[in-house]
């Protein structure tokens, strides 16, 4: 089995409450992650103006 590896965990916060930041290594787009429990949530994480967060990607 092939491990996939399009998306890194770049921050983790928490234990019960758990928070992450993913980054998609082809587009550079970071993505909140959000877990409470049994539900959670993904969402884009966006700027200050409203734009997502695009970080460089090294194999462009």
């Amino acid at each position: 089995m092939e491990k996939n590896t399009r998306f890194e965990r770049v921050y983790v916060q928490g234990a019960v409450n758990v928070t992450e930041i993913w980054v998609d290594k082809d587009t550079g787009v970071n993505y909140l992650y959000h877990v409470s429990g049994y539900s959670g949530g993904l969402t884009p994480l966006l700027d200050r103006e409203g734009k997502p967060v695009i970080s460089p990607v090294a194999n462009r």
